[in-house]
């Protein structure tokens, strides 16, 4: 029992039972009173998968990230599958972004974004001294524009946003100074313009005119913002009750179960249901700082933050597009959107961080006053 509880140590209940009440509401989501329930059905085996693999990353000891070349590797690795999808990879509504095992598919962007994470969490907490330093930034923008490439290339043009903001919001809090910051953002721009002019396909390009003039092309690029939008207004207050969604159910809303999952809730659960949701998040955002404040290094504390990071901007992200005020990109909404590589890399991202509680700030230093 004594050895339960040194493993399950840093196990946050509340922690859990916000991003598993989160999941919850999704799958009912997907649930119909009309027609098969496959994506109900098939999220039920991903949330219990995804419960597991919670479990399992509380036990191991974390410390091992910080030394050693255990972070290279994986960054090593995770580019070889990135890569691999490229040559290999299923050709999904015009993205070849994923591995097609017949029962399952694997995304890899998304464990992408935890390793990108765990990278970026030892590079800045071993030179956090040296911040200021700005090839540091330029340092670790190679590891973020490796990954970044490769994903925008399949085209995942969603993915490759998040990778941005996780690594922008990791610069900003290892403590990155003002006249680096404005250099950083004047390289996106400039960046960004000649992606438009030689990157981007003319999709993309339609996708951006149209979140500019949204009923510009209400039939062709404008057709899911808007759907989207109209889901979400006939939802009133108090919703039209779950499975019973009719610009989700009856397909009117594409992709209602991922990219549009917000529009659905906001569709079946109204008001009500969009503050009870937004509550629950707020709530993991609280503990996940929470526990980034009492990191025993700076690498504890780097890596709930860019978890962090990375929920916020998902979250954002994904309702920005769902109600007209970023253009579409297909990001999923962390704990709610269907699928299993997203949601058991964002519960394994939040067991990590549960494990690396054992640790903490108060602990470690009197460990080492023990070890003086």
């Amino acid at each position: 029992m004594s050895q339960l509880r040194t493993l399950f140590g840093g196990f946050d209940v509340v922690l859990f039972s916000c991003v598993f009440g989160l999941s919850l509401m999704g799958l009912v989501t997907m649930y119909s009173h009309v027609g098969d329930n496959v994506f109900f059905n098939r999220q039920i085996i991903w949330i219990a998968i995804a419960s597991l693999a919670l479990f399992l990353a509380i036990i191991p000891d974390y410390r091992f990230l910080r030394t050693g070349n255990v972070a290279f590797f994986s960054f090593l690795f995770i580019v070889f599958f990135l890569v691999l999808v490229l040559i290999i990879g299923e050709v999904t509504l015009g993205a070849q972004s994923r591995f097609d095992f017949g029962f399952f598919s694997l995304q890899p962007s998304d464990p992408a974004k935890l390793v990108l994470i765990i990278v970026l969490s030892k590079y800045f907490a071993k030179r956090h001294e040296m911040i200021g330093d700005f090839s540091h930034i330029f340092i670790s923008g190679i590891y973020a524009i490796t990954i970044f490439g490769l994903v925008f290339i399949q085209p995942d043009f969603g993915s490759a946003i998040i990778l941005f903001f996780v690594w922008l919001g990791m610069i900003l809090v290892s403590g990155i100074k003002f006249r680096h910051l404005l250099t950083v953002f004047l390289l996106g721009a400039v960046a960004l313009g000649l992606m438009w002019q030689f990157v981007f396909f003319d999709y993309q390009k339609e996708r951006i005119m149209t979140f500019i003039d949204p009923l510009s092309d209400i039939q062709g690029a404008g057709y899911n913002a808007y759907q989207s939008t109209v889901a979400i207004g006939s939802g009133e207050l108090f919703g039209k009750g779950i499975g019973y969604g009719t610009q989700s159910k009856l397909l009117f809303l594409p992709e209602y179960e991922t990219d549009f999952i917000f529009a659905a809730f906001a569709e079946e659960w109204g008001v009500v249901g969009v503050v009870l949701l937004f509550v629950l998040f707020a709530v993991v955002v609280w503990r996940l700082l929470h526990h980034a404040v009492g990191g025993a290094t700076n690498f504890e504390r780097l890596f709930a933050s860019g978890v962090c990071i990375l929920f916020i901007a998902h979250f954002f992200v994904h309702i920005g597009m769902n109600i007209g005020l970023l253009p579409v990109t297909g990001t999923t909404i962390p704990f709610l959107s269907y699928g299993g590589s997203h949601l058991v890399t964002e519960f394994l991202a939040v067991g990590m961080v549960m494990g690396m509680c054992r640790y903490t700030k108060t602990k470690y230093q009197a460990r080492e006053i023990l070890e003086a």
